[in-house]
């Protein structure tokens, strides 16, 4: 009688076990954004109207395609999002009180490097700065598109300078530039924040982005560390970063690249932009902050890392989060819920309050560091 008693109770916990659904494509490989009873459904009326809902189609080129191809096919890419995000962002009125100028330094590879300067136009004594690096996989957009423009001038409309950075990418009109280029110029940026700030007005210095910016961020920091100038950057503030280069290949590590592909992003895309950063298999922690180990961590200034609960890059964002804790890093992590891949700078006028917080987390981030 026992022995039945135990077998039936063994029984319902793993018929309860088995019947709960598991997550989006997870648990249904044909589920769309559309039909993600998850998704805020605010955003997911924007997506409609633009036509970013649905499922994207796939990619016309494939990892044995030659490196030509993957290029041409990234460049083309480029006049799609903009072509998308230039009409959203142009009718968007950017906050007064704000004083603009652009500087062309001279980066570490001999290269220009413009640089997008925002700040409080009354701004009296030293206020926090923000190094700005933009998304786009490290192979597409520009730090003077619209969305970015508007996005800067956001963060310093709430106190803060805002230095945005056009670096080289891999493709698009700022490529064909792979690893190092695109972080060489970021941390040339850095070198010449610090040595401005009292020009800038500038008491501490944050490395922020999201995306591709989100990696660069985070490995702007590594880079900084390994060429001992880590001292130069009070924080890092990292939104849905891309760091793991394990798109498109069998993993069990990463669950939401499985979970919400095609939500948004297709994670097949981003393995060919991974592709031309540096190479479809490379680990390189500077490339690939991931794969970071402890003794590279250790030392890091402190990070916050946002993530949003429907992107294919959410598990990615909050492993370098544990690793980060594990090396005894201070770091804040943020599951945005109902959120594609980097709703909240995307989509500011249909969902305002998750945009308006993520700005003000940004700017209680910057003020808090010490």
């Amino acid at each position: 009688m026992k022995k039945l008693l135990v077998f039936t109770i063994i029984t319902l916990i793993s018929c309860n076990t088995t019947s709960k659904k598991l997550p989006g494509r997870l648990g249904d490989k044909n589920l769309t954004i559309n039909d993600d009873k998850r998704i805020n459904q605010n955003l997911l009326q924007a997506m409609i109207n633009i036509g970013l809902d649905g499922v994207p189609p796939p990619p016309p080129v494939t990892y044995n395609s030659s490196r030509e191809e993957i290029q041409e096919f990234n460049n083309s890419l480029e006049p799609i999002y903009t072509d998308v995000f230039r009409p959203i962002f142009s009718k968007i009125e950017l906050p007064d009180g704000l004083t603009n100028e652009t500087k062309t330094i001279i980066g570490d590879d001999g290269n220009e490097i413009k640089l997008y300067v925002t700040k409080p136009t009354n701004a009296s004594g030293g206020i926090p700065g923000i190094l700005h690096l933009h998304g786009g996989g490290m192979a597409i957009m520009t730090a003077g598109d619209p969305n970015y423009i508007y996005w800067r001038h956001k963060l310093a409309s709430t106190g803060l300078v805002v230095v945005g950075v056009e670096f080289r990418n891999t493709a698009g009109v700022l490529g064909n530039h792979p690893f190092p280029a695109g972080l060489n110029d970021c941390v040339s940026a850095l070198k010449w924040v610090y040595e401005n700030k009292k020009e800038l007005g500038i008491s501490k210095i944050i490395v922020s982005g999201e995306s591709g910016g989100g990696n660069l961020s985070i490995a702007t920091a590594l880079k900084a560390k390994q060429d001992g100038i880590v001292n130069y950057i009070d924080g890092v503030y990292a939104q849905c970063p891309y760091i793991s280069n394990l798109y498109g290949k069998e993993n069990t590590e990463l669950k939401s690249l499985i979970e919400n592909d095609t939500y948004f992003l297709r994670v097949d895309m981003l393995g060919l932009m991974a592709s031309l950063y540096d190479g479809i298999d490379s680990k390189n922690p500077i490339a690939w902050p991931y794969h970071a180990d402890s003794s590279m961590l250790q030392g890091l200034p402190p990070h916050a890392i946002t993530v949003n609960e429907l992107d294919p890059l959410r598990d990615e964002g909050i492993a370098y989060s544990e690793k980060l804790k594990k090396a005894g890093i201070s770091v804040s992590a943020k599951t945005i819920k109902g959120t594609v891949h980097a709703a909240e700078n995307i989509f500011p006028v249909e969902i305002p309050e998750i945009h308006n917080q993520a700005i003000e987390d940004i700017k209680s981030f910057s003020y808090s560091l010490k």
